[in-house]
């Protein structure tokens, strides 16, 4: 892994709990680790190709974030032109984005802030994306249209990246915010694929990375960005397959987390994210 040396001086956040995977026995059994958050607004963190993720100014069209048919029609365009200019890709999909808040997590489970140390895709992933658009549900198709392109140039793509965005659209102060590690601080030999079948009832399947929790708890860099802006948005990388091919760094653990100073609910976190499939010809 690649040296942090500016980490021992970044400043702190608070102390939190997060949820790693038990680096053996049970499948998919967790434990609580106490760690370090640092305040990544004031840390010296380099850009996302390095550690993984980056802070980045973005003012979006829309204020009203409840009409999901305006989302797709002004957002996702605006998030396909960031990741474009962000990676140098010739295109970036963005198929569908998640909200969470108190009304989703009602709806189901999953989308419920994630309390669990992850990165979202294993090195397998590069299949799922190859079939989600070769067998194109209707989102699949409209993001294909959107970019002026049919499926065959996503199977031809000599190097596949995925770009996700978190945003805060709720109080800049919230009860549970995401946390982000410095990729370069986590191990090959502490990620554990894990199965994800029929994810917040969407169907489908796909493998996920969980986190082994670390032998000393320091050694994972954790960083959030304290009071997050309408006109900022969190890019972090979840999938490359150069990196996959080289043994690089392809994922970023992050997770959400109970922040100590904000009473649970008082008030409950608002976020969207949204993911960019970004292809390289």
């Amino acid at each position: 892994m690649a040296a942090t040396p500016s980490a021992a001086t970044d400043p702190t956040y608070c102390r939190a709990h997060m949820n790693y995977v038990v680096r053996s026995g049970i499948a998919g059994a967790t434990e609580p680790v106490e760690v370090t958050i640092r305040d990544g607004r004031r840390a010296a963190l380099p850009n996302w190709q390095t550690c993984g993720f980056e802070l980045m100014h973005h003012a979006a069209a829309l204020d009203d974030w409840r009409d999901d048919a305006a989302i797709e029609r002004v957002h996702y365009a605006e998030m396909s032109a960031l990741a474009r200019a962000s990676t140098g890709c010739d295109y970036a999909l963005v198929s569908g984005h998640i909200k969470r808040d108190p009304e989703q997590a009602a709806k189901h489970a999953d989308l419920g802030p994630i309390e669990f140390v992850h990165s979202d895709f294993a090195a397998s992933y590069s299949d799922n994306i190859v079939n989600f658009y070769r067998n194109a549900t209707d989102d699949a198709q409209r993001a294909l249209a959107r970019a002026g392109i049919d499926a065959a140039v996503v199977t031809r793509a000599r190097r596949t990246l995925i770009l996700q965005f978190w945003r805060n659209i709720g109080p800049a102060v919230m009860d549970r915010p995401l946390a982000f590690c410095d990729a370069r601080t986590v191990a090959a030999a502490e990620l554990r694929a894990l199965p994800v079948h029929n994810y917040a009832g969407g169907g489908g399947f796909f493998e996920t990375l969980a986190i082994a929790a670390p032998r000393i708890p320091s050694a994972h860099r954790w960083y959030v960005f304290p009071a997050m802006q309408r006109d900022e948005v969190v890019a972090f990388r979840t999938y490359d397959s150069d990196r996959v091919a080289s043994g690089e760094p392809f994922w970023t653990p992050h997770s959400a987390f109970s922040d100590p100073a904000v009473a649970p609910g008082h008030p409950s976190r608002r976020s969207i994210e949204l993911r960019a499939t970004c292809l390289f010809l």
